[in-house]
C-alpha cells in the first residue's frame, strides 16, 4: 500500500511486471486497464491511477486502486464466517457481478483471492486481467481450476457470464464449509 498525497487516502498499488514481454501480456494489461477505467461501482475495484516509476517504462507499470483490508482467501483461512456474513458477502459479489455483466463483461477469474474485504465487511471484486467482453473470442485459459465452470473445459470457445455465477457458487460453498468445493489436481 501507499499514501496518496493528493487525496490523503491509503491506496493499493499493484505492480504489473513486464506487461509488454509478449503480445499476450500486453493484451492482458491493456484489457485490464481499459476495463477498470470504466468501472464505477461500490463492489468493483476501479482504477484510480496508473504510472511507471522505472527509467524503462516498458518493464513495469503500477496500477493504483482503493485499499481494502484483506482478500477473502485469507479471511476464510483465519476464521469461520457466520451465515449472516456469508449472505452479506455473496450479496455484494452478486451486486458487483450484476454491474460487470450489465456492461457485457465476463470476469472469468472469480475466486476468494480476487475479492477484497475491509473491516466493515464491504467487498470489492478485483483483478480484471482475464476479463473479456462477451463478444470477444474466448479461450480455455481462464479461472483457477477449483472455480472453473464445466462449460469452459468442455466447450471452451462458447461460454457466457454464467461461468462467473458458477464461480460464485463455488465461493459460497467454500465460505460455508471452510473447504474448497472441487479441489481437483488434474490440469484439464
Amino acid at each position: 500500500s501507499a499514501f496518496d498525497t493528493k487525496t490523503g487516502l491509503r491506496v493499493a498499488v499493484k505492480k504489473l511486471s513486464r506487461p509488454f514481454q509478449s503480445i499476450i501480456h500486453a493484451k492482458r494489461t491493456y484489457r485490464e486497464l481499459r476495463l477498470l477505467k470504466h468501472m464505477k461501482h461500490e463492489n468493483v475495484s476501479g482504477k484510480r491511477d496508473c504510472f511507471t516509476a522505472c527509467m524503462f517504462p516498458f518493464v513495469c507499470r503500477y496500477l493504483v486502486t482503493h485499499l481494502m483490508g484483506a482478500d477473502l482467501n485469507n479471511i476464510v483461512k483465519c476464521q469461520k464466517l457466520t451465515d449472516d456474513h456469508v449472505q452479506f458477502l455473496i450479496y455484494q459479489i452478486l451486486r458487483g457481478l450484476k454491474y460487470i455483466h450489465s456492461a457485457d463483461i465476463i470476469h472469468r477469474d472469480l475466486k476468494p483471492s480476487n475479492l477484497a474485504v475491509n473491516e466493515d465487511c464491504e467487498l470489492k471484486i478485483l483483478d480484471f486481467g482475464l476479463a473479456r467482453h462477451t463478444d470477444d473470442e474466448m479461450t480455455g485459459y481462464v479461472a483457477t481450476r477449483w472455480y472453473r465452470a464445466p462449460e469452459i473445459m468442455l466447450n471452451w470457445m462458447h461460454y457466457n457470464q454464467t461461468v462467473d455465477i458458477w464461480s460464485v457458487g463455488c465461493i459460497m460453498a467454500e465460505l460455508l464449509t471452510g473447504r474448497t468445493l472441487f479441489p481437483g489436481t488434474d490440469r484439464i
